[in-house]
């Protein structure tokens, strides 16, 4: 209980230095934290100089109010009056260029300010702004000085710029958009408390009631700035949260240094302690440094992921374009092509007289183009419906057997003229009735027979099998054709897309038969992939659909 009664003694002791120490500390940070973060900004520099200065006019102030000799506090003093000036200058080139990355400012003016300003701040080394020291206390401190004939230049000038600064933020506050204005607003509120305090505890307290206890805290009144900069950079995301603990770490290290530093005897004790100091400062910038750039490299990969949701959104809305697209043009399609086809069919009938032998046949090769045609309107349709959601099932009794019965006694005549074998291999028992969209599966089955025909060399052979394996019906159609690779294999299924020999042997495809056929089996919750040995060693598809019936 004695060493905590001791530490609690100590720190009481040391509260004030406690308080100024961190508070410059954290300043500091900051202000590297900002520059690090765009080394090139107008703005991060601008805020780092009166960062630099806020932590050098604190540590003065402070020093110029302890019992040292008197020559020394004077001297101190005035430093305090010279970083005063810069501070503020600072602050209105922070104030007018935050938050782009040049300042705006026309070089003449920039420059007549830099002059005026080191003119003023030179002042304040020389008697003309303090002549000399007028009273000391009994305890060794400076309580008044002597005003030289500049000080009126000084406290207009840093009046002047630290009014100019404030004015330029509120008015840039009322102007901003909704979040840079939450953003302005606090950063505005914080230099607001900030320099009212300082005004507060260093002149209305000391001048009008005779209250100079709170004059070495001066560098204390910045916390509100800080604080609520801090609540800007978290809730708004100046920065970066992880910055900030890294920041409150560095500091504690720098605050036990600086102390350590100031509690030095002698010089042998403060040599090693500045070596010390100085070091993590640099080791601090360094680690700030670094992890500023991760944030950095974090931030860019959050600003593409944007970038790629936004490009995403866009593509789904182009896609959903394309597909009305599709749906209308294919339906204004089929409805002239329909009509073709009725004409075409009765004028080879004989509807309309006998056809010479020469007429019939270009007529025939017309009619089977507008076949492909409306085939392929078909596909466009399907694709645009499964495309938007718009595709439903409508699950019917169905036999299987009979579905591919029907579609091989269709492509027997498609077969033959290419002097094929198609075959259909039935089961032994016969197949359930099932709940299935009859129209699709059709589909489906037709499209996979087609294609073995049509992608199958003369004197081929092409076998159909059904199968049932437990609750899983399997249909297989295998070819003695070209074969496909698996790199074939891989895209066969996508919308758009043929495989080699397909595109070799028929150019009249359009690679959506299988997409949709695959879209179709989907909606039976069934599967459909193909297999193949290799080149010219033919292939397998298969289908698989469940048994139960079709939810």
């Amino acid at each position: 209980m004695e060493i905590i009664s001791s530490l609690f003694m100590s720190l009481y002791e040391v509260w004030d230095l406690l308080a100024v120490g961190i508070v410059i500390c954290v300043t500091v940070m900051l202000g590297f934290i900002v520059f690090l973060g765009n080394t090139k900004s107008a703005t991060h520099k601008t805020f780092l100089g009166f960062s630099l200065l806020v932590a050098l006019w604190g540590t003065l102030n402070y020093l110029s109010y302890q019992p040292i000799h008197v020559v020394e506090a004077f001297a101190i003093l005035r430093f305090t009056l010279f970083a005063v000036t810069w501070m503020t200058f600072c602050f209105l080139l922070f104030a007018w260029s935050f938050p782009k990355e040049r300042t705006g400012l026309p070089k003449i003016i920039l420059l007549i300010l830099v002059i005026w300003t080191t003119i003023v701040s030179i002042l304040t080394l020389t008697p003309l702004v303090l002549e000399a020291v007028r009273s000391i206390s009994p305890e060794g401190i400076i309580t008044s000085a002597i005003n030289g004939p500049a000080i009126p230049v000084f406290g207009m000038t840093t009046t002047l710029y630290t009014l100019a600064g404030i004015v330029l933020l509120i008015i840039k506050t009322l102007r901003a958009q909704k979040l840079d204005r939450k953003r302005f607003l606090w950063i505005t509120l914080g230099v607001l408390i900030m320099f009212f305090s300082i005004v507060t505890s260093n002149l209305i307290l000391p001048v009008v009631f005779n209250n100079p206890s709170y004059l070495p805290l001066a560098a204390v009144f910045v916390f509100p700035f800080i604080a609520l900069t801090s609540y800007a950079v978290i809730k708004y995301n100046i920065l970066n949260i992880r910055i900030i603990g890294v920041e409150i770490f560095i500091t504690g290290l720098l605050l036990i240094s600086l102390i350590r530093l100031i509690e030095a005897r002698n010089f042998g004790q403060v040599l090693p302690e500045l070596v010390i100091f100085i070091g993590l400062v640099t080791t601090s910038v360094l680690i700030l440094r670094s992890v500023l750039k991760e944030v950095e490299q974090r931030e860019q990969l959050q600003r593409l992921t944007e970038k790629l949701e936004a490009a995403n959104v866009e593509l789904k809305r182009l896609d959903a374009a394309k597909s009305e697209f599709i749906s209308i043009a294919s339906h204004q399609l089929r409805t002239p092509l329909t009509a073709a086809k009725g004409y075409l069919s009765l004028a080879l009938e004989g509807t309309y007289g006998k056809l010479a032998e020469k007429v019939k046949k270009p007529i025939a090769k017309v009619y089977e183009s507008n076949e492909r045609l409306i085939h392929l309107v078909n596909d466009l349709l399907s694709l645009s419906r499964i495309e938007s959601g718009k595709m439903k099932l409508e699950p019917v009794d169905t036999n299987i057997e009979e579905i591919i019965a029907s579609i091989v006694d269709e492509l027997k005549v498609k077969a033959a003229q290419k002097t094929l074998t198609l075959v259909f291999k039935k089961p032994a028992d016969a197949f359930p009735i099932l709940q299935l969209d009859k129209e699709k599966i059709r589909n489906v089955v037709l499209n996979l027979i087609d294609n073995a025909i049509r992608y199958t060399k003369e004197g081929g052979v092409i076998t159909i099998f059904i199968a049932r394996n437990n609750n899983q019906l399997r249909l297989s159609v295998q070819d003695n054709g070209e074969g496909m690779t698996k790199e074939e294999i891989g895209k066969l299924f996508e919308s758009f897309s043929r495989g080699e020999a397909g595109a070799k042997l028929s150019t009249e495809g359009t690679g959506l038969g299988l997409y949709i056929a695959k879209q179709f089996v989907q909606m039976h919750n069934g599967r459909i992939w193909a297999e193949s040995p290799g080149k010219d060693k033919g292939s397998t598809f298969y289908i698989e659909l469940p048994t139960h019936n079709v939810s």
